[in-house]
C-alpha cells in the first residue's frame, strides 16, 4: 500500500475535489468517480498531472486506497453503483456524514447515535478496511491545515489496526500532526455526532475554519 500511490475518490463535491487536489500535489495518481464526468472538466484541467475522472466503479477499482466523499444520504447507493467487490481488501477512508437537513439548519443526524454511516459502510463492505477520517473538519482544512491553537490531529476510528496506521501515514502526509484513534468503527457514531455540534459552533463563531479538538 505504501508504494502504490493510486487513490480512487468517489464523489464530485468540495470534499472530493479538495482531497483530490491535495493527493495529486503529493504525487498520487488520483481518479475521481462521479455520475457526471463532464462536471469535473474544470477541476481536471486545473489540477492536471495525474488527475483523472471516471465512473464510480472505475474510481473504486483504481488503487489500493478508496476515499468515500459522497453526500451522506447517497453513500450506500454509490457503493452499490461502484460494486462492493471493487473495495475488497482495500483501505477505505470514509469522510461522509449522515446529516439530516430536512428541517433546515443546523442539521441533525439521519441515524441518531444507535448506528453510524461508518458502521453501515463497513457492513456493506465486509472485505474492506474502513477508517472514518476527515469527516470532522471542513473541506478547506482537510490538507495542510493551520489553526491558531497549533498543530492538530485528525480524528479516526476503524476495526483494523494496520489500516488505521496506514490512514495516519496519509493524514501526516497531508500536513496533520497525526491521528487521534478513538477505537473501532462504532466510534463513528460519535465522530459523526460531532459534526452537527461543529456546525453549531461555526454558526456561533461566524466561521467554518474551525475544528473540535481535545486539549489537556
Amino acid at each position: 500500500m505504501a508504494t502504490d500511490k493510486r487513490i480512487g475518490i468517489l464523489g464530485s463535491g468540495d470534499v472530493a475535489k479538495q482531497l483530490g487536489r491535495a493527493f495529486v500535489a503529493h504525487g498520487y495518481d488520483v481518479k475521481l468517480g462521479t455520475r457526471e464526468p463532464k462536471k469535473l472538466d474544470a477541476w481536471k484541467k486545473e489540477v492536471g498531472g495525474t488527475a483523472s475522472v471516471g465512473s464510480f466503479a472505475e474510481a473504486a477499482a483504481h488503487g489500493p486506497v478508496v476515499v468515500l466523499a459522497t453526500h451522506g444520504a447517497a453513500t450506500e447507493a454509490v457503493i452499490d453503483l461502484a460494486g462492493p467487490k471493487q473495495f475488497a481488501g482495500k483501505l477505505v477512508l470514509d469522510t461522509t456524514n449522515p446529516l439530516d437537513l430536512s428541517h433546515g439548519m443546523p442539521p441533525g443526524l439521519l441515524f441518531g447515535v444507535t448506528d453510524s454511516l461508518g458502521e453501515r459502510v463497513q457492513r456493506k463492505l465486509p472485505d474492506a478496511k474502513v477508517v472514518k477520517c476527515f469527516n470532522t473538519v471542513g473541506s478547506p482544512k482537510m490538507a495542510h491545515p493551520t489553526f491558531s491553537g497549533g498543530p492538530a490531529k485528525m480524528w479516526i476510528c476503524g476495526n483494523d489496526a494496520a489500516a488505521k496506521r496506514a490512514a495516519e501515514v496519509i493524514v501526516k502526509e497531508l500536513g496533520w500532526a497525526g491521528a487521534l484513534d478513538v477505537g473501532p468503527i462504532d466510534g463513528a457514531r460519535w465522530l459523526e455526532a460531532m459534526v452537527p455540534l461543529w456546525v453549531r459552533a461555526g454558526l456561533a463563531l461566524g466561521t467554518w475554519e474551525h475544528m473540535l479538538q481535545v486539549v489537556r
